[in-house]
């Protein structure tokens, strides 16, 4: 069982392609699943330690892979039953339910048992499951002590990660050769459990993939305040939001953080490293800067607008957030000839790129063409899109963080990676995943500025 940070992330599609190219290469079907019963097989009595199972098998090939499952494990003497929706329809599923010499049951009679295997649907399915099935799964589940998912729960959009209809919570889903969608994309993340990727043979190749630990940028004997990056925070009417966003780019590891406000002889505010300045266009020139954080605080009046365009007039790297989300238009972003990520979150996402229906990682990835930034669509599933396609999908994020003030923290924390000189996308990755990280320090009820401290123990 492989942990999914830093794995490749397929659609439906493309583990079909995957599958197919197996196929080509002379991999017969039935051999490819049983090598995936035979992983689950091996996953599910390890994590069973001697207690009985039971399997639920569907009609198609996810069901055809519990079947090998079941046989596997009766062979290695874990007591296993079966429970099926009815006789497999798929060649291979048929093929595999004769490997099983032992009784099958209805799903609809079966008896519970402490371990669940869910291996009724798998990816590509499109409705809500019949209401006897549900009914069935869901008494089960109720009943067993540790429930697993084969692939996917059953009830599960592959892609997008909706859920179509009442579906359990799982103790553990194991993903068959590769990372999907739905994994990460919440609802259906929420009701995952832990996800551990089962090698299988399949290559995994895509634009896709999980949040991994990055290559956070380090200091040497050589480096100094610059180099190690100087970044200009641009603050507008809510000192707070900016500060923090600041703070944050300080504790992320930035050599030099610029505060540059309409009042800043009138500042006192710590941590006192941070440099605070009167704002000016000029300001905003100085060649040293590795990127601005324009947004968080701005505004939305008329000098807020100014600073937005001086900003953006600056040519230099831009962290674009909040309130700076709302005053600009995506033909204007394209016009900034230099690097730019934008950190929206789902409403100011809508504002900015519009109201779609589709799944988070094809609209991110549109609206990151589209804009010719990084964009860094947040939430508890946070989805960080390149214009040539490159995708990320993050774990799901500390509920905790649902308080105000940790989007300026974010913001922050990208700029500092991005000052670093880190590219556009890594910059990206690199602040989400330290912001997760300080997350998860801080536990709960934790509020923004606890989580722009938190980052320096982060990066220690």
């Amino acid at each position: 069982m492989i942990p999914v940070a830093g794995q490749t992330v397929l659609s439906a599609q493309g583990m079909r392609a995957a599958e197919q190219a197996m196929f080509d290469a002379g991999i017969e079907p039935t051999a490819l699943m049983q090598r995936a019963g035979e992983a689950v097989a091996q996953a599910v009595a390890r994590l069973a330690a001697g207690r009985p199972v039971l399997i639920l098998c569907g009609p198609g090939n996810n069901g055809g892979d519990g079947y090998v499952a079941a046989a596997t494990l009766k062979r290695l003497g874990v007591p296993v039953r079966i429970a099926a929706t009815g006789e497999p329809k798929s060649d291979n599923a048929i093929w595999a339910r004769d490997l099983w010499a032992g009784p099958v049951e209805r799903l609809e009679d079966a008896e519970a048992a402490p371990i669940l295997v869910d291996a009724l649907f798998g990816i590509g399915l499109s409705r809500a499951l019949d209401a006897a099935t549900t009914t069935g799964l869901s008494r089960l589940a109720q009943s067993a002590s540790l429930r697993m998912a084969l692939d996917l729960p059953s009830g599960v959009g592959s892609d997008d990660g909706r859920l179509f209809g009442d579906v359990p919570r799982f103790d553990v889903t194991l993903a068959l050769g590769a990372v999907k969608p739905a994994h990460l994309l919440q609802p259906a993340a929420a009701i995952m459990g832990a996800v551990r990727l089962l090698d299988i043979g399949v290559s995994a190749e895509g634009h896709m993939r999980v949040l991994d630990k990055p290559s956070l940028p380090e200091p040497d004997a050589l480096s100094h305040k610059y180099s190690r990056g100087l970044v200009a925070i641009v603050a507008g009417s809510m000192s707070g939001a900016s500060e923090l966003a600041a703070t944050a780019a300080a504790r992320a590891g930035a050599g030099y953080v610029l505060h540059l406000s309409d009042h800043a002889e009138k500042a006192g505010a710590s941590p006192h490293a941070i440099v605070r300045r009167n704002f000016s266009p000029d300001a905003l020139m100085d060649d040293r800067i590795g990127a601005i954080v324009v947004g968080p605080g701005l505004g939305r009046d008329d000098g807020a607008r100014a600073k937005l365009g001086a900003a953006m007039g600056s040519g230099r790297p831009l962290v674009i957030d909040g309130d700076a989300l709302r005053l600009i238009d995506v033909e204007g972003l394209r016009a900034h000839i230099g690097p730019k990520i934008l950190t929206p979150h789902g409403g100011e996402f809508a504002h900015l790129f519009g109201e779609a229906d589709g799944a988070k990682p094809d609209l991110t990835r549109q609206a990151a063409k589209r804009s010719g930034a990084v964009v860094v669509h947040k939430g508890a599933d946070t989805v960080i899109a390149a214009p040539d396609g490159r995708t990320i999908l993050c774990p799901e994020a500390n509920a905790w963080l649902s308080t105000a003030g940790t989007g300026d923290v974010l913001a922050g924390a990208i700029g500092a990676m991005l000052a670093a000189g880190l590219d556009p996308m890594d910059a990206a990755a690199a602040g989400v995943w330290l912001h997760g990280q300080a997350a998860r320090r801080c536990g709960r009820a934790f509020i923004a500025d606890d989580l722009a401290d938190a980052l320096s123990a982060v990066r220690g």
